[in-house]
């Protein structure tokens, strides 16, 4: 049974810079507590301690909650290494190759930037175990001090970690597949893939038209990135490029443009790249409760096994581990291919894209041409304070009979934001306007619910 963590959600720690957790006398706690674990949990080296790797997005904050942290690490005898900004699966990669103990993001993803957050990797590369999590939380309650001055941490500085992870996103790229004579317009969200993916696409042979490029500590995601593809298919189409690819603030998610403006999904993306590997014969795919079910539908046709996990990559990445499968994600736009990376990576997911394009000699409207999306709306509801489970079970009653009334060809999904005060409310099937009504009809009668308790 997984035990309850007050601050861990389903991708770390996340909140509002300045208030509580978020906060720089929390984050040399939490940097103290995790250095203790990381060093208890994995071997230390030669010099007896363990080492942890610290990178960021490009947040204004991040200078704050960066030197926290590695005062906290420190001071539990960790010795750190800073990455500067860097997108959150370089930092897996680094973690991973330079043989550390762990890695920590500091980042809040696609929130805007008055957010942040922390993620951590295990020396593997991958998400922490919810144990590993329980732990940390276990040893924040004890508080932090230090270690004696002998046996303090230092703290330097990875020479050219961005150039290293540019390296490796090239290498997962066919060796015999290049990207020349195509346009590529890039939308780097202001956040950390502002240096990495223009040198990767431009080293593969691609013309690169760059947006978004610029960040100023203030201005990540803001009206760009993955949430707000607008501005990319606009630049897409007055450019004629042949292809537009959009990451969120930390890179580990994208969005992807056709050359007539049309944007697709993480769910369709998925299905581009499984459809092509299932001529190599590569297993199976893990999707999520939110998967369009055209999705699910158009793998039946193919006859390629499919999964739902929970909704969250690292929930992803458990299905992938269980059915030892490779290839997984979500619609939000994290893409996980194990044989490439060890978690979900919006620059790689995008050259394996890519690669099937190059491969068939197809748009990427051509090679969805089969699958056309139902009807899906997401509408959030703040909450104030969470639902209890009687409340919960009222929700849950509302989502059943709405579904059993539209019938087999839609599908209801109500569930809590494992990062934010939000309950979640998806409707989707054949008909948009019956897809619509159902989730007004849901969000007023929920909202009722909430009202009760806030």
């Amino acid at each position: 049974m997984t035990r309850s963590r007050k601050y861990f959600g389903t991708d770390g720690i996340r909140g509002v810079v300045g208030e509580d957790p978020i906060t720089p006398e929390f984050m040399m706690r939490l940097g103290f507590a995790a250095g203790k674990v990381f060093s208890k949990q994995s071997s230390a080296d030669s010099s007896g301690r363990a080492k942890v790797l610290v990178g960021k997005d490009t947040r204004l904050s991040g200078y704050m909650l960066e030197s926290a942290l590695q005062s906290g690490l420190v001071a539990a005898g960790v010795d750190v290494l800073l990455a500067g900004p860097l997108p959150t699966p370089g930092v897996a990669y680094l973690t991973r190759v330079l043989r550390l103990n762990a890695g920590i993001v500091i980042s809040a993803s696609h929130n805007p930037y008055e957010d942040n957050g922390v993620k951590f990797f295990s020396a593997e590369g991958n998400k922490l175990s919810d144990a590993i999590e329980f732990d940390i939380e276990q040893h924040l309650i004890k508080g932090a001090d230090s270690v004696i001055s002998e046996d303090i941490g230092k703290v330097k500085r990875v020479v050219d970690a961005a150039g290293r992870y540019t390296e490796f996103c090239k290498s997962t790229f066919p060796q015999n597949c290049d990207l020349s004579g195509m346009r590529i317009v890039l939308d780097c969200a202001h956040g950390a893939t502002y240096r990495v993916a223009p040198a990767v696409f431009e080293e593969l042979g691609a013309t690169v038209i760059v947006m978004c490029d610029a960040p100023d500590g203030t201005n990540i995601n803001l009206n760009c990135g993955t949430l707000y593809p607008d501005a990319l298919r606009e630049r897409v189409c007055s450019e004629r490029a042949e292809i537009g690819i959009s990451f969120d603030g930390d890179g580990d998610r994208l969005t992807m443009i056709d050359s007539d403006g049309t944007i697709f999904d993480g769910d369709q993306l998925l299905y581009v790249i499984a459809s092509h590997r299932k001529m190599h014969n590569q297993g199976g795919v893990v999707g999520t409760l939110m998967t369009n079910l055209a999705i699910e539908n158009g793998f039946k046709a193919l006859n390629i096994p499919f999964v739902r996990s929970a909704v969250g990559d690292r929930y992803v990445y458990e299905k992938l581990i269980e059915n030892q499968w490779v290839l997984g994600g979500e619609g939000s736009g994290h893409i996980i291919c194990l044989d490439k990376h060890t978690t979900g990576d919006g620059i790689v997911s995008s050259l394996q894209v890519l690669a099937v394009l190059r491969e068939r000699s197809q748009s990427l409207g051509q090679c969805l041409s089969s699958v056309e999306l139902y009807p899906q709306i997401l509408h959030n509801l703040r909450l104030k304070d969470k639902l209890n489970e009687r409340q919960m079970m009222r929700v849950r009653a509302l989502g059943k009979a709405t579904e059993e009334r539209l019938g087999s060809k839609y599908r209801v999904l109500i569930r809590a934001s494992g990062t934010e005060p939000l309950l979640r409310v998806m409707v989707e099937g054949e008909c948009k306007d019956a897809v619509a009504d159902a989730v007004k009809g849901l969000s007023d009668a929920i909202g009722l619910i909430i009202k009760e308790v806030q």
